[in-house]
């Protein structure tokens, strides 16, 4: 098993997943440490996805089981401890950003003034507080997902999964926004699960995993 500490905040076990007549992924085994960060690696179409949202989850395994031993086990008060950045900014298009970021808090029942508070001082941390009063419309790609990356920074989640969180992002950009992306998750005590293939942003991470011909192994990087 891909051990990355003794303490997991979730496990998969001989997990896998087949959509139709095509095996994405087969006898995944990994536990993930309450405050561990991860990279995981694989090419396009590999299966980073789908594990991740199964780790989510937001699907289910066809074979195995994946368990969360250290969040609630209550599954309403679970989803609201685990945050997705996903590939696509998936912004509520009639909000500002600053809607957008303090929604999900408001809906987790913090009131208006606090959620604001949380919700500045994570579009600060990815430089997006100048965006605060604009709509998805008026942004670029990049400047969406940096908000999307907000809304997930500020909901203090205790386990945050990334699919390539900064593929619409320049070097610059990308390179901040994971930094801003680890320290806040640290700070909250979180743990942290980051699927790229960029290999800039994979050398930022001590703890690898790689998802090679449909199997989750350690990366020998």
């Amino acid at each position: 098993m891909n051990r990355i500490d003794d303490l997991p905040i979730a496990r998969a076990e001989s997990v896998g997943f087949t959509f139709g007549q095509t095996r994405i992924l087969g006898d995944v085994e990994v536990e993930i440490a309450d405050g561990s960060q991860t990279v995981m690696t694989g090419r396009s179409g590999s299966g980073k996805t789908t594990l991740l949202l199964g780790l989510a989850g937001l699907i289910a395994p066809t074979t195995g089981t994946i368990a969360w031993p250290g969040l609630s086990h209550d599954g309403g008060l679970r989803r609201g401890e685990i945050g997705m950045v996903f590939q696509a900014p998936s912004l509520m298009p009639e909000l500002t950003a600053l809607q957008n970021v303090t929604l999900p808090l408001r809906l987790r029942g913090v009131d208006l003034a606090e959620a604001e508070a949380r919700a500045l001082r994570a579009m600060t941390e990815v430089s997006a507080d100048d965006l605060r009063n604009s709509f998805p419309f008026e942004m670029s790609g990049g400047q969406q997902q940096r908000v999307a990356i907000a809304r997930v920074l500020a909901g203090g989640h205790r386990l945050v999964l990334a699919d390539e969180p900064t593929g619409a992002l320049d070097r610059a950009h990308a390179h901040d926004v994971v930094r801003a992306l680890r320290d806040s998750v640290a700070a909250s005590g979180g743990s942290l699960i980051l699927a790229t293939h960029d290999l800039e942003i994979s050398a930022m991470f001590t703890h690898h995993l790689a998802v090679e011909d449909g199997r989750l192994v350690q990366d020998p990087s």
